[in-house]
């Protein structure tokens, strides 16, 4: 069975985000001055194939661990779906 599998991978909040303070800089120079604090992350979609939701949900935790995220500054959320149908 085909999944779709959604990955936010973040800092840690005692982690320092120099990439973020360079976006909220940016942001305020532009003038969006009501901007309080910005946090920078990756999003990843991974498709992949699975007897069943919690299997799938499984190898994208295994994933996550062995190479997504580094689990010693990163966190990360994970959301498997059904992938949407093609539209070809």
């Amino acid at each position: 069975m085909q999944f779709l599998a959604k990955v936010q991978v973040t800092l840690k909040p005692a982690v320092n985000d120099p990439q973020g303070l360079t976006v909220q800089s940016a942001l305020k120079t532009l003038g969006f001055t009501s901007v309080g604090h910005v946090r920078v992350g990756k999003y990843l979609e991974v498709s992949l194939d699975a007897p069943d939701r919690a299997a799938a949900e499984a190898q994208v935790q295994e994933m996550c661990k062995k190479l997504l995220a580094n689990p010693v500054i990163e966190q990360f959320r994970v959301e498997v779906t059904d992938p949407a149908p093609s539209r070809h």
